[in-house]
């Protein structure tokens, strides 16, 4: 089955104490359908660019079977993001230039509007919902969001969880999401308003995927060179969600296996800046980590 993503493509400048990188390849599109690809050779991404974007960017994406065709070149300069991250936990935001991206309005190609596998990256809510409304009969929605838009646009976000049935979430917004200290009860009220399964991103310490009738904790893979930790939310939800499209089907032991995948992508992603390592993630290599980390955690 297809899987659509939607999202930003960037050219990012990020400094860290491991070094530092000039208008690299970036945005939650790219680093979610880059991860997705090793599970699904049926991805499509809806963005936008300028007519600034290297051409080598575009050809990195179709290496790796993702259809570009609702990727829209507007006259302009591409998106762009720098950061510094003072320890890798936490990005500090030093200029953001949205460029083409500010007039950005999804058009989804008719062929992926028939997509069964939705994941929505993280942009305006009401952007979100858009897309929503020109698809036809999607079997899964996921949405990923962040503290900006809880803040900004939280009704609109309200009416985007009442449609999707996956919410990417990390502890600090789903708290502000809630008004709740605790991230279990916060889950419970989240459940209120929409989403049937719920992750909560939480860094270093890993994940947990929540449904009404099961919960499971998954650690972080033991990476001796963190290098660059941009786009791993991304790479986490565009893992969890090539995985669902590869195994069409959202019980249990399912969900279990999409949070565990994408722990292991994000792990690729930060062993680098950009995509250096997580666009040479294989097969082999992605089991060679389940392994380990099924290993490391079990009794």
């Amino acid at each position: 089955m297809n899987l659509l993503i939607i999202g930003s493509i960037a050219l990012d400048s990020v400094e860290n104490p491991f070094g530092k990188v000039e208008e690299v390849l970036g945005g939650s599109a790219v680093y979610a359908s880059i991860a997705a690809s090793c599970f699904s050779k049926n991805i499509s991404i809806v963005g936008v660019i300028g007519n600034d974007f290297p051409n080598e960017y575009l050809e990195l994406l179709k290496t790796k079977n993702i259809d570009i065709k609702g990727v829209k070149i507007a006259n302009g300069k591409t998106f762009r993001w720098k950061g510094k991250y003072e320890n890798l936990n936490e990005a500090i935001t030093l200029q953001t230039s949205l460029n083409v991206f500010a007039n950005f309005s999804p058009k989804i190609p008719e062929k992926q509007k028939l997509s069964k596998y939705i994941l929505l990256g993280n942009i305006d809510p009401d952007l979100q919902i858009s897309v929503i409304d020109q698809l036809k009969k999607p079997k899964i929605i996921a949405a990923d969001t962040m503290n900006f838009w809880i803040k900004s646009k939280n009704k609109s976000l309200k009416k985007l969880l009442k449609m999707i049935d996956i919410l990417f979430i990390n502890e600090d917004e789903i708290r502000m999401l809630t008004d709740s200290a605790s991230i279990f009860d916060a889950a419970e009220k989240t459940f209120k308003i929409g989403p049937k399964i719920i992750v909560i991103k939480r860094g270093e310490y890993g994940s947990i995927t929540i449904a009404k009738n099961f919960l499971f904790f998954v650690p972080v893979f033991p990476l001796k060179n963190a290098i660059d930790t941009t786009g791993a939310g991304d790479s986490f939800a565009g893992g969890f969600m090539g995985f669902l499209t590869s195994e069409k089907k959202l019980d249990e032991q399912t969900l279990k296996k999409a949070a565990l995948y994408g722990t292991i992508t994000a792990s690729f992603d930060i062993e680098s800046f950009s995509l250096d390592s997580l666009k040479k993630m294989d097969k082999e290599k992605i089991e060679t980590r389940v392994n380990l980390l099924k290993k490391y955690t079990q009794f």
